[in-house]
């Protein structure tokens, strides 16, 4: 696999090694580094219309570990103005934070869903992030899972040709 070439499953495409590593780093940072109290495990992993997204890198010994990761939802219902895509779980192994390992898995997703618009809820901290591939905050920050976050919306950019009739 070529260094930061992303991964791109459905829930019934995953390999039971690919779900337990995915779901081995999101527990451990977001529980155990992070301490949040929420559900982890939502079900949402597993609806058809969801969108897995990592790079995988190879450790000193040879063995395959998820160094980064993201989910992208879909709800029928938009949770705020056209966003019915949303963003979520993104997660960096703390070995390669700072490599700019999220801004590749954004820009992937960016790649096929640009032409919608994109919500997602950002731990505060991390929002220059996002603000750096087109997200916008909205609202008042707030405490979610005893971390302040804010809402960013990324508006969706026609397609080209969408003019002329294009999908």
């Amino acid at each position: 696999m070529a260094a930061h070439s992303p991964v791109e499953k459905r829930w019934s495409e995953l390999t039971p090694r690919e779900l337990y590593a995915f779901l081995k780093l999101r527990t451990d940072v977001f529980l155990v580094e992070q301490g949040v109290d929420e559900t982890e495990l939502d079900w949402r992993d597993a609806e058809p219309e969801t969108l897995h997204c990592w790079i995988e890198t190879t450790t000193a010994d040879g063995a395959a570990e998820i160094a980064a990761y993201l989910r992208v939802l879909f709800d029928a219902e938009a949770e705020h103005a056209d966003a019915h895509r949303v963003i979520g779980r993104v997660v960096v192994h703390p070995a390669h934070r700072g490599t700019g390992l999220a801004q590749v898995l954004l820009g992937r997703v960016i790649e096929q869903f640009g032409h919608e618009s994109l919500l997602l809820h950002a731990q505060s901290y991390i929002a220059p992030l996002y603000a750096r591939v087109g997200f916008e905050p909205f609202g008042a920050e707030y405490i979610e899972a005893g971390i302040p976050h804010i809402s960013m919306l990324r508006k969706g950019a026609a397609r080209p040709g969408a003019a002329l009739g294009g999908r």
